[in-house]
């Protein structure tokens, strides 16, 4: 249990954590990092009072993952942050084990956070059928402080055929009613993501389900129904899936169902799965609207349980991916890098090819391209396109990582962020994402087959 007196009274320990991440050469310029420690899931993100709130899964004392509670950073721009202090603490009997991931909805001049209170008894258990509580709870806060914390519901209120494994409520509404969509796993091992419905916020009661007519995988993380452009999308993790030759690549997935949902009559039509990124480290993203209508994405830039990993030498660890815009096209979802992003830019540099450019942090912009190619993105790193496949080949600076790929019939335009320490390739103005890490001592970014646009890009900042 990490309580706010423990967090305040390792100051000491924070402080010389602290100048040990400002000394890391691989720290991050255009993503929001932890301060110190660790993060993954992004939680509760909102616009909210004239600010932009981000919250995310957040062990401040630890860069492997200690006990979990809420951290907070705030924007109004995407461009200049603050960091806030940490948000909801696992302080209570009813997440003492993690206040794990959640959403924010806003009413009344409110936000209400939802989330999942972590609990785990002592003894030999699975902690899957027994063992573990996963229970929903609620705070209503004004961003930075609540009074309490409210059980909405426990395991006893889930139906009787679920785990222990009901988790990450999102709130959607519609028609003045309130629909909270969980992960679930249940009994037989089948993800699917369970719909409880409520008039006031307050009280919720078991709606209906989501699943597949087929097994696909034994759980679904982190649910996010919206409407996108007039389609109904279900975003969701599913753990289990098999790795396919060009899908499925990671040991979990993220990705799409569009949905069409009936919440009245309790019936719907599943399309296809789609993955949403197809790099080594993206996972658990969540998306919320903002004033000017754009539906935002936000992922984790990390991935769960994966053979690979990242130097933790500099008491940090992950990330969050760019912020991305989704809009709904010729039945797919786009992601594009968000335009406050161009904010940023240098002088513009054109890269001819068969030359190189030497910077760390930039913004690489090709269009109308035809035919297959070949780009170094660092001495190590390639991106090569031929028949139809995309394959991003990772060397040793990788850090385990080493080869993904997407079948894809044509590609047009590529748009590529270097980080210091990641890369994120837009194919096609978002068609497809390829998200990793990746920690090269030499930067050369070249290709012998078409000119680049270079954007030198200056970094985000925090206060």
């Amino acid at each position: 249990m990490l309580d706010k007196k423990t967090y305040q009274n390792a100051i000491e320990k924070r402080e010389k954590m602290k100048a040990n991440v400002a000394t890391d050469p691989f720290l991050l310029d255009l993503h929001v990092y932890p301060e110190t420690g660790w993060l993954n899931d992004p939680n509760g993100l909102c616009y909210f009072a004239g600010l932009y709130h981000f919250y995310f899964q957040y062990s401040p004392l630890d860069a492997k993952r200690g006990d979990i509670i809420w951290g907070h950073v705030s924007s109004p721009d995407f461009i200049s942050y603050k960091r806030q202090d940490p948000f909801i603490f696992a302080d209570s009997p009813l997440d003492k084990d993690g206040a794990y991931s959640g959403s924010a909805f806003i009413k009344d001049g409110k936000i209400n956070f939802f989330y999942t209170g972590n609990v785990k008894h002592e003894g030999y258990f699975d902690y899957i059928t027994a063992g573990r509580d996963h229970n929903t709870i609620k705070i209503i806060s004004d961003a930075y402080s609540y009074d309490e914390k409210i059980l909405v519901m426990d395991h006893d209120d889930y139906p009787s055929d679920m785990t222990r494994h009901i988790r990450d409520p999102k709130i959607y509404e519609k028609d003045g009613a309130y629909y909270m969509f969980l992960g679930a796993r249940s009994l037989s091992d089948k993800g699917m993501v369970l719909i409880f419905k409520s008039q006031d916020l307050k009280k919720f009661t078991y709606h209906m389900r989501v699943e597949t007519p087929y097994d696909f995988g034994y759980m679904w993380e982190c649910p996010d129904y919206f409407d996108l452009d007039g389609q109904g999308i279900l975003i969701c993790c599913p753990q289990g899936l098999e790795s396919e030759e060009y899908t499925y690549q990671n040991i979990y997935q993220a990705g799409y169902f569009p949905l069409d949902l009936d919440l009245e009559n309790k019936t719907y039509k599943l399309g296809d799965f789609v993955e949403l990124d197809y790099g080594f480290d993206f996972y658990a993203p969540q998306t919320f609207e903002d004033p000017e209508g754009r539906r935002i994405l936000i992922g984790w830039m990390g991935m769960p349980d994966a053979a690979y990993t990242n130097p933790t030498d500099h008491d940090w660890q992950h990330a969050f991916t760019i912020p991305r815009v989704l809009s709904f096209v010729n039945g797919k979802v786009y992601q594009k890098p968000i335009g406050e992003y161009q904010k940023l830019r240098e002088s513009e540099i054109s890269l001819e090819k068969g030359t190189s450019y030497q910077g760390k942090v930039f913004e690489a912009v090709a269009e109308n391209i035809r035919g297959d190619f070949s780009i170094n993105i660092r001495k190590d790193v390639t991106l090569s396109y031929e028949n139809g496949i995309l394959i991003l080949d990772m060397g040793d600076s990788s850090y385990g990582r080493k080869t993904r790929m997407i079948k894809i019939s044509k590609i047009e335009k590529l748009e590529i962020f270097s980080d210091k320490s990641s890369l994120e390739i837009f194919i096609n103005d978002g068609e497809k994402v390829m998200t990793t890490r990746v920690y090269s001592e030499k930067y050369a970014f070249s290709t012998n087959d078409f000119d680049f646009k270079i954007h030198p890009l200056n970094p985000i900042t925090f206060e």
